[in-house]
């Protein structure tokens, strides 16, 4: 059963809230890099994307939180599932937002050339659950959030910044939290009725980190083929 929903796109710091809810007794929290290789779930996502009615409590089994895409795509969905779970919403500078975005997941996401291509060609050989996630990042994120047109700057921010006023105008105010990552523990504990941890409030996986992230993956696929290895389940 869901008790927190996270409602803030990709790149607005949801990956240190996954970590902050989780250390405050609200997880595990599902997050896009909680997927790996777990096809029934990403296939079932894919549904959801298509439009076919899916069980959210199948679905999510397991999980007291979400954040992040694929989730946030379908938050008027879960906030009518889950009537009585808190609402997050984060956000961050909108300019800044989209140099994230485009830095990391756009660009891992759209590197068909060269050596960049090849490796995202050998990942999804090497496991064929990155291929059907990167699918449906694909229809949820691409498609379905910014149609087709994340490339065109001023469009996707007038999307991010149109998704933040219809959510605070959708959920109530009692509801929902208006977040930014860098106010720490305090608010985010008030809002959710739990003690301020002593220790300092998770910060992960900023644009840094993200492309190490990416290029130890890659660096480790490229090593797999070298040594035709077919071990599916490794790259992650």
């Amino acid at each position: 059963m869901l008790e927190v929903i996270g409602v803030g796109m990709g790149r607005t710091g949801t990956y240190s809230l996954k970590v902050a809810l989780e250390r405050l007794g609200h997880g595990p929290c599902h997050h896009m890099a909680s997927l790996g290789g777990d096809l029934d779930r990403i296939h079932g996502w894919e549904a959801a994307a298509r439009g076919e009615q899916v069980s959210w409590e199948e679905l999510l089994r397991g999980y007291r939180a979400t954040v992040d895409w694929p989730a946030c795509y379908f938050w008027e969905e879960l906030t009518a599932a889950y009537r009585d779970a808190r609402v997050i919403l984060t956000v961050r500078d909108p300019c800044r937002w989209y140099a994230s975005v485009h830095e990391t997941i756009y660009r891992s996401s759209h590197r068909q050339r060269g050596w960049a291509g090849m490796a995202m060609r050998l990942e999804d050989l090497a496991c064929q659950g990155l291929r059907h996630r990167r699918r449906m990042c694909e229809r949820v994120i691409w498609e379905g959030t910014f149609g087709e047109r994340f490339g065109d700057r001023d469009y996707a921010i007038e999307v991010f910044v149109w998704h933040t006023a219809h959510v605070m105008a959708q959920v109530p105010d009692d509801r929902l939290l208006v977040y930014e990552v860098c106010q720490g523990w305090e608010p985010l504990c008030e809002f959710l009725g739990a003690p301020v941890p002593e220790e300092p409030f998770p910060r992960l996986n900023d644009t840094a980190s993200f492309r190490r992230m990416t290029a130890r993956r890659r660096r480790h696929v490229l090593t797999l083929r070298g040594t035709g290895s077919d071990d599916r389940t490794a790259v992650r």
